[in-house]
């Protein structure tokens, strides 16, 4: 499956004026531009965020697990959710 296509659903969580990605699920783009989600959890908030797919290839080079789909990324204005 081409990269371009697969995509990852996630839940923002904001504690402690930090936010915090929760990987929830993963998403498809199909031939005629639609979208199929596949989730393994549903969020609370009733809101996910759906980005591209970025293969981790950092996590080889530190020795961190790939099964930890929880992680703190630094505040980005295009991730702020309306």
């Amino acid at each position: 499956m081409e990269q371009n296509k697969m995509k990852i659903a996630y839940v923002i969580t904001q504690r402690k004026d930090r936010n915090f990605w929760n990987r929830v699920g993963v998403a498809f783009v199909n031939s005629d531009g639609s979208i199929n989600v596949k989730l393994e959890a549903v969020p609370v908030s009733g809101e996910i965020q759906i980005r591209d797919y970025q293969p981790r290839d950092e996590l080889a080079v530190t020795g961190g697990s790939s099964r930890n789909h929880t992680r703190e990324l630094e505040e980005e204005p295009y991730a702020e959710l309306a």
